[in-house]
């Protein structure tokens, strides 16, 4: 199998000619969340930029669920499938998104075969994992360091989460920032809640790692609304009866329920980036945030939300900001600009290709799918 050989150092330019691109990932459909809408809507992308994409995803494996996180499938002795569906795919260039199995199977498949990959960092998975039991952080982050160490790039999400893994010990660190479906999630009126005013929303995986509780506590007037599932949703619902919890939401009435509220709150400490903070900013809603990596890179504080220790406080000076300036923010984060920086990290520094993103000639798009067609742009899912 030929491939592009890596060059030591430098930054790969984006390609001109069409690829074939094989992008593996644990986290696909039908968890909902950020990494999972961020990869349908760049694979998305690439094909209609004309490159042929594979997806290598838990749905053509056996799997079992995570251990206390059952949305989660874990596939089951994978790596033989996962280095035949490679080798048919006869790939330009790997991603690897996850640290999961299947990641784990395709840098197996990628280091056995001498074979460069990408892969990226888009979780802050050492404090998830410390969250639901007694590992030290740093255990965690020697075992990601070592995974990530062969890739010849690792996309991050932000500029503080670059900075942090840095300083830890990553290499080879290329910025990726996140994107919103601006066609979907814009302005739309004031009408779908029917709840006292103000309303505080948010919008994500119910779980132990988001810090709801940090919104749910505070005493503001108005409503509270949670929109989304997760682990915690029976328990929080239970302790919180004040609150509006209406699960799961999707595409046009997600983007009408976002669009109702008055302010958007984002209670995590754990995020690389925060999709659904842009999200909130495209539909007119000010954010408001601990200052903490992921809002300190998403917001504007002063403009598009607040942002401070004190999370009440933070609520109530977002009210005030003006919704014109969090659309027009959100609107310079589009999808294409997002995965043309994506497809741009994907070949080693030396490898030769023209910077021009366009395709010369169109492949024959008879992409292997492993895994479900790529749902079109107007049908985006919550996110988290």
């Amino acid at each position: 199998m030929t491939h592009p050989a890596a060059a030591p150092s430098g930054a790969a330019p984006a390609p001109r000619q069409a690829l074939r691109l094989v992008i593996v990932t644990d986290a696909w459909e039908p968890q909902v969340n950020g990494v999972v809408t961020t990869m349908r809507n760049t694979s998305r992308c690439l094909e209609e930029m004309g490159h042929e994409v594979t997806l290598i995803t838990p749905q053509a494996f056996r799997s079992l669920p995570c251990p206390g996180y059952k949305e989660i499938r874990l596939s089951v002795f994978p790596a033989r499938k996962v280095a035949r569906l490679m080798e048919q795919a006869r790939p330009d260039a790997v991603h690897i998104v996850t640290e999961g199995p299947l990641g784990m199977a395709a840098r197996a498949w990628c280091l056995r075969n001498d074979f460069p990959f990408a892969t990226a960092c888009h979780t802050q998975f050492p404090e998830y994992i410390r969250l639901r039991a007694p590992v030290p952080t740093s255990w965690s982050y020697a075992w990601l360091r070592r995974f990530h160490r062969p890739a010849h790039t690792t996309l991050v999400r932000s500029r503080t989460q670059r900075e942090s893994l840095a300083a830890r010990g990553f290499g080879h660190l290329r910025l990726w920032p996140g994107a919103v479906d601006t066609e979907l999630f814009r302005p739309r009126g004031k009408d779908a809640l029917d709840l006292p005013l103000p309303i505080a929303l948010y919008m994500g995986r119910v779980a132990v790692e988001k810090g709801l509780e940090s919104f749910l506590d505070l005493d503001l007037p108005g409503s509270k609304v949670v929109i989304g599932g997760g682990p915690d949703l029976e328990r929080l619902e239970s302790e919180y009866p004040a609150a509006h919890f209406l699960g799961p939401r999707f595409g046009l009435e997600l983007a009408r329920l976002l669009s109702a509220a008055d302010v958007f709150v984002f209670p995590s400490r754990t995020d690389t980036f925060g999709l659904v903070m842009l999200e909130a900013m495209a539909c007119g809603v000010p954010v408001a945030a601990f200052p903490v990596p992921g809002p300190l890179d998403v917001i504007r504080d002063g403009s598009t939300g607040a942002m401070d220790e004190d999370l009440a406080a933070a609520v109530f000076r977002a009210l005030g900001m003006d919704p014109s300036a969090c659309v027009e923010f959100a609107e310079m984060h589009n999808w294409e600009r997002s995965t043309e920086r994506f497809l741009a990290a994907q070949l080693p520094a030396g490898h030769h290709q023209d910077s021009n993103c366009t395709p010369t000639a169109s492949p024959s798009v008879s992409s292997l799918r492993v895994g479900p067609p790529i749902k079109p742009r107007n049908s985006s899912d919550q996110v988290a």
